[in-house]
């Protein structure tokens, strides 16, 4: 397999758009005159596959005959996040087969994939005899969870509101799909916990935080 460039004269894939029905994506674009064949390439979004060809292992064959039986090509989504595809155009050319590098970025789609929900309950004891409550948090996760992306703030008089609404305390340990029971943590009786993400723009589009 060869790499080359985009030029005027070579093919190139255009007009890419996609149908999205619950975990699964249809990827339409405009095939060029003479290809028969493309390769495909589903991955983070990235910029990378502008300048360079990912590794042959990682891309996929589609042929035009099965894109006009299945009405375009269909995939299942997976991931969690932002997935981008790429659809190379294929040559032959003397019994050799060339891929067509484009760098305008109209062969790439970015697809939502999705966000996993993150649950998550906190209870507190309170001690009698005692100026602390205990509290334990509890964190329910459909996929793993970095632990960059949540933190807790904790408020005296009542629960915050929002990440700047109180004093931010970062988590040691990354989260594990499923339960995760964390160390009891002790704070004044007229303290209130509550859980959010460090930054909620960017990790708001691959989780969802629910309170239980």
């Amino acid at each position: 397999m060869r790499v080359i460039d985009a030029t005027s004269s070579t093919p190139a894939i255009r007009d890419m758009t996609h149908s999205l029905d619950e975990d699964r994506v249809c990827l339409r674009w405009r095939w060029p005159e003479g290809v028969q064949a493309v390769y495909i390439h589903k991955g983070p979004v990235s910029d990378s596959t502008a300048d360079r060809m990912p590794d042959e292992a990682d891309l996929k064959l589609y042929t035009r005959e099965e894109y006009k039986a299945s009405g375009g090509y269909r995939d299942r989504l997976e991931e969690i996040g932002q997935v981008q595809y790429t659809v190379y155009a294929g040559l032959m050319e003397e019994d050799e087969l060339e891929l067509v590098l484009q760098q305008d970025g109209r062969n790439r789609l970015t697809v939502n994939a999705g966000r996993a929900r993150i649950f998550y309950t906190i209870s507190q004891k309170n001690n009698l005899f005692r100026k602390y409550k205990s509290i334990q948090i509890q964190v329910m996760a459909e996929a793993a969870v970095a632990k960059d992306v949540l933190c807790y703030v904790k408020k005296q008089g009542g629960y915050p509101a929002n990440r700047e609404d109180g004093t931010v305390y970062h988590f040691l340990h990354d989260f594990a799909p499923g339960k995760n029971t964390l160390p009891v943590i002790e704070v004044g009786k007229n303290d209130y916990v509550r859980l959010f993400f460090t930054d909620g723009r960017k990790y708001g589009q691959f989780y969802e935080l629910i309170a239980q």
